[in-house]
C-alpha cells in the first residue's frame, strides 16, 4: 500500500514536472527585444562577478547584500552557476545552477536553470549579454521581455563615470535605470 502511495506521488510529480517544463518552454515573439552584444569570450567572462544593481525580483527576495555569482566551466561545455548573497539575518542564500549556450555565434545569449529533478535541468530562463566593457571589468544582463536585468563588476563597485556608462547602457536597451535597486556589498561579510 505504501508503496504504490509513493509510486502515485512519484508519478504526480514527474508528469507535473514535464508539464510545467513543457509550459515554460512555449514562445512568445517580443515586439522589440534588447540587442545583445556583437560577441563574448566565454574564457574571459568566466569567474567571479559582484551585482552591483538589479531589477527586484521573487527570486532575490531574501538578499540583503553581498550578491555575487561565479561562472566555471563543466564538461559538457556548459557553465557551472553559482549565485551566493546575503540575508537580512546574517545567513548566506546559495542557488546552484546550470548555464548552456543558445547562440554560438555570438555567446551572448544563455539559458540558466537552477531547478534539477532526476538529471533534468527545468524551467530554463533567459540570460542576455546586452552590455559588455571591452576589458570585461563589466557587464550589464537581462532577458528580452526586459523584465529581469543585473548590472555585473568584477569588483564590489564601479567608479562614478563606469556607472555614467552603465546607466547609458541600461536606457538604450530600453530599461528605466529607475526600476533598478542598487546592491549592498560590504566586504568583511565576504
Amino acid at each position: 500500500m505504501f508503496i504504490n502511495l509513493l509510486k502515485s506521488k512519484l508519478i504526480i510529480l514527474i508528469t507535473s514536472a514535464i508539464v510545467l517544463s513543457v509550459a515554460s518552454c512555449t514562445t512568445h515573439v517580443i515586439e522589440d527585444p534588447p540587442a545583445t552584444v556583437a560577441h563574448v569570450d566565454i574564457g574571459r567572462y568566466l569567474g567571479t562577478w559582484y551585482e552591483i544593481a538589479h531589477i527586484p525580483n521573487r527570486f532575490q527576495k531574501n538578499c540583503t547584500q553581498n550578491t555575487m555569482a561565479e561562472y566555471q566551466p563543466v564538461e559538457s561545455g556548459r557553465i557551472a552557476v553559482l549565485n551566493r548573497c546575503t540575508r537580512g539575518d546574517g545567513t548566506v542564500e546559495q542557488a546552484d545552477g546550470i548555464a548552456r549556450i543558445v547562440d554560438p555565434d555570438s555567446n551572448s545569449r544563455l539559458k540558466v536553470s537552477f531547478v534539477r529533478i532526476f538529471g533534468i535541468n527545468l524551467f530554463w530562463g533567459d540570460y542576455w549579454i546586452l552590455g559588455l566593457d571591452p576589458e570585461y571589468n563589466y557587464a550589464v544582463v537581462g532577458a528580452p521581455d526586459r523584465k529581469y536585468a543585473w548590472v555585473l563588476s568584477r569588483t564590489p563597485a564601479l567608479s562614478a563615470a563606469e556607472m555614467v556608462h552603465v546607466w547609458s547602457i541600461v536606457e538604450e536597451q530600453g530599461y528605466d535605470p529607475e526600476d533598478f535597486t542598487l546592491t549592498r556589498q560590504v566586504a568583511e561579510s565576504r
